[in-house]
Order: structure tokens, then C-alpha cells, then sequence
């Protein structure tokens, strides 16, 4: 376990409080800390403004006090992360930044929820954690309300974190079937055009769908239990005419369904089940004058108690950090 930070009196008056060193039980562990050419450490001096020289099991934090401070109490989390047996992803630097700086800020609640496994969603490959305040209250929010709504940019784990807590739930039992939905809508390039039956069309619309579930179940048991239909991968249009009672329902891609279509979703919920609509208000292929059923939605039930809105920002996205950058840049450009 990381040893705390301690200060160097390297006879320097002016550096005293500006170099701290910090060090680190197990070698093997700090090499996974320090990632792949000390790309993480890269992350955290560019984000901290502040030097980090690594000297054995060692590492030099160089800069003002308060970026010393924070970067110490990152770099410690972030090793017992590892510690913990856990993997450590270029995304959780920015997350456990975060999650301190909010710390020192007096903002505890979160970092108690996090450091408690209070947030973890358990399946069967892998247990998930949210990385940012907004996905934690997402996860809070699906498990207390019967239908509730996330919204916002691509990248903020939406749709991974709903499918997520779809897993978990099927496997305690707490519901009988996972259906996933999109509206298969167009983005440049015509249903027709594409090669094959129906299926074959539609399935490039699904993928993501496809993509999180194979991260949560291992393959044999998924190929299962899509056959046995008690997991269901269909377009928005198959939904109609349908109770769905004891289920785990998720819409994705919400922006892109109609208001008629989102009135015909929403009312197919049944008794023992919930249900959860995505999407991005920024991303609607809709044709011109065409109304959004999220946007409908997100109006007409707003007010209403038992249900969940949960917004997510630039600052949420997961992905890799240019992706937050672009996200901003384009958000700017509309907001002028």
C-alpha cells in the first residue's frame, strides 16, 4: 500500500514545500500506475500542472502545494485501485481527479459512495463502476424509479451504464427478460441500399446494443439467451402492440424516435417492470420538421415525480479526452 507523501528538504528554502516524494510498496504495481511510456503520469501533469519524476519505487511530485497535495491523493487512490485487484483505465485519471478535487472542495458524499463500492453494478464478465457524479446519480436513479430518462452527449456511458444495470438486475432475478430497443433511422445512408433480408439491414443499428452486452455476459450464455428470446435486440417499430410486463426495458437513441413512437414506448410498460430511455438532444436525424419524442417527453413529463432525469454534460464523456474537447467545441458553437 502507498506509504503517504513525504517532503524533501533538498536545502532548497524556495522548494521546500514544492517537492514531495512518494513511494509505493509493490514495483510491478506502480509500473500499471505509471501506464503504458508513463502515459498516465503524462495525464496527470498536464492536468495538475505539476512535474512528476519517477526514481524507483518512487515518485517526485514537483509543483505549488496544492497540486502536489491533490496529485498525491490521486496517484494514491489510483494504486489502491490496482491493489484492489482492479484494472486501471486511462479514463479513471480523470475520474479520481475529479472525485478529489470535489473531496477537498467538501463535496464527501461522493467520494464515500465510490471508495464504498456503494456504486458498483455487478455482472457476469465484469463489475462496472460510474466514473463521474452525473453517471453515479444515473445509476441511483434506475434503480429507484420505474421509468427514467438520460440525456445528453455521446460518450457519456448512457447507454453502457443502462444496459449495465439491465445485467445486474436480470441476474438477481429481479426481472424476467432484458429488452433493448433503437429507432432504426437513417444517418446518410438509406435502409434500402444495404445488402440482405430485414435483419441484416437492421442489425448495424443495434450494434452498440450488441457491443455492451457482450461486455457483460460471456458470449455462449448471450448467444442463449437471444435465441431463447429472454434477452430481445429489435427497432423501435417492433414494439407496437406489446404489454412488457416483468422486464428490463431500454430506448436508445431516443432523439430519433417520433413523438407518436415515444407515446407508443412509453405506454408498453407493465406491471414489474422498468424502463429506460437515452439519448442526445444533439444528434437528431429526424427530417426537418419532424418533432423528437424525447424532446416531447423530456416537456410533457418533466413534472412528474416518479420519473427519473438524469443530464449528462461534456465533462461526463468517458471516452478518450479529445473526445470531451470536440464535444465542447461544437457546444460553444451552438450556444453563440
Amino acid at each position: 500500500m502507498a506509504h503517504g507523501v513525504l517532503i524533501q528538504t533538498d536545502g532548497d528554502k524556495e522548494k521546500l514545500d514544492k517537492c514531495n516524494q512518494i513511494e509505493f510498496a509493490d514495483n510491478k504495481l506502480l509500473i500499471d500506475l505509471c501506464g503504458e511510456f508513463d502515459r498516465n503520469l503524462a495525464e496527470l501533469e498536464n492536468k495538475l500542472a505539476i512535474q512528476i519524476v519517477r526514481r524507483g519505487n518512487a515518485l517526485d511530485l514537483i509543483g505549488d502545494k496544492s497540486s502536489t497535495k491533490t496529485s498525491a491523493q490521486v496517484l494514491n487512490s489510483l494504486y489502491q485501485r490496482l491493489e484492489s485487484g482492479k484494472s486501471l483505465e486511462y479514463s479513471d485519471i480523470d475520474r479520481e481527479i475529479r472525485l478529489v478535487l470535489d473531496g477537498m472542495n467538501g463535496s464527501t458524499d461522493q467520494m464515500e459512495m465510490f471508495s464504498n463500492g456503494l456504486s458498483e453494478i455487478r455482472t457476469r464478465k465484469k463489475t462496472v463502476e460510474p466514473r463521474t457524479e452525473a453517471q453515479r446519480s444515473f445509476v441511483k436513479s434506475l434503480t429507484n424509479n420505474e421509468l427514467a430518462f438520460g440525456i445528453g452527449p455521446a460518450g457519456t456511458g448512457k447507454t453502457y451504464l443502462a444496459v449495465a444495470v439491465g445485467v445486474s438486475k436480470f441476474i438477481a432475478g429481479e426481472v424476467d427478460k432484458i429488452i433493448l430497443s433503437r429507432p432504426a433511422v437513417e444517418a446518410g445512408e438509406k435502409l434500402g441500399y444495404l445488402p440482405g433480408d430485414m435483419k441484416d439491414k437492421v442489425d448495424p443499428y443495434m450494434q452498440p446494443l450488441y457491443d455492451a452486452l457482450n461486455d457483460f455476459l460471456p458470449a455462449k450464455q448471450l448467444a442463449k439467451l437471444i435465441e431463447e428470446k429472454t434477452i430481445e435486440i429489435a427497432p423501435l417499430a417492433f414494439m407496437r402492440g406489446r404489454t412488457l410486463a416483468h422486464s428490463y426495458i431500454v430506448l436508445d437513441e431516443a432523439q430519433n424516435a417520433t413523438s407518436m413512437q415515444m407515446k407508443m414506448f412509453l405506454t408498453r410498460l407493465g406491471e414489474g417492470s422498468r424502463m429506460v430511455i437515452t439519448g442526445d438532444r444533439s444528434q437528431i436525424d429526424l427530417p426537418n420538421g419532424v418533432r423528437s419524442g424525447l424532446l416531447d417527453a423530456e416537456n410533457l413529463l418533466a413534472t412528474i415525480s416518479q420519473i427519473g432525469f438524469n443530464y449528462f454534460t461534456s465533462k461526463d464523456v468517458v471516452r478518450h479526452p479529445l473526445v470531451s474537447t470536440i464535444i465542447e467545441a461544437y457546444e460553444n458553437r451552438n450556444s453563440k
